[in-house]
């Protein structure tokens, strides 16, 4: 009897959390979600450069000579 109920309370406890719409997200189009996941791959990439930039010293100038650049 107490795991009937153990796996009834689980059964319920997981289809409200489908209702709840924690498995997809309703009112999001294939295009939406496309563009998010190309947007997330962009910033992505930008952050790395960005990293990999300041790792070999690349994202300020050079102050080895006394001259502007210009």
């Amino acid at each position: 009897m107490m795991k009937r109920t153990l796996i009834l309370v689980l059964l319920l406890f997981v289809f409200s959390l489908w209702l709840t719409g924690c498995g997809s997200q309703p009112g999001e189009s294939r295009a939406e979600i496309h563009r998010d996941h190309l947007r997330t791959l962009r910033i992505n990439y930008q952050e790395l450069l960005s990293d990999l930039d300041r790792g070999l010293l690349m994202d300020q100038p050079s102050k080895m000579s006394n001259r502007l650049v210009e």
